[in-house]
C-alpha cells in the first residue's frame, strides 16, 4: 500500500477501499462472514413471511399486460431503413 503525502489527493472511492482493507487485516474474512449472516438472520425475523409471496411473484412486481386493460398496443409504423449518421451508403 503506498503512502500518502500531502500532494496526494486521496478519492472517496480510495479511501473506502483501504479502510476495508484495514478491517480486513484487523478482524478477518470470518468477521464479515458473521456479519452478513447476522443481518441475514435479521432480514429473515423482520421480512421472513414476505419470502414465500415475493418468490411467487418472481422476486420483482409484474405488471399487468396491456391487452387485458383494454387498451391497444401501438401499430408499428413501416419505413425504410436509414444509416447511421456520418456513414456514406449507396444511394
Amino acid at each position: 500500500m503506498k503512502n500518502i503525502t500531502d500532494k496526494d489527493q486521496l478519492t472517496v472511492a480510495e479511501a473506502g477501499r483501504r479502510g476495508g482493507q484495514v478491517t480486513r487485516d484487523r478482524h478477518g474474512v470470518k468477521f464479515y462472514r458473521d456479519i452478513g449472516s447476522k443481518g441475514g438472520e435479521s432480514t429473515k425475523k423482520r421480512y421472513g413471511h414476505l419470502f414465500a409471496e415475493l418468490g411467487r411473484r418472481g422476486g420483482r412486481p409484474k405488471r399487468p399486460p396491456l391487452d387485458s386493460l383494454g387498451e391497444r398496443l401501438p401499430e408499428k409504423k413501416g419505413g425504410e431503413k436509414r444509416s447511421a449518421p456520418g456513414s456514406s451508403s449507396p444511394s
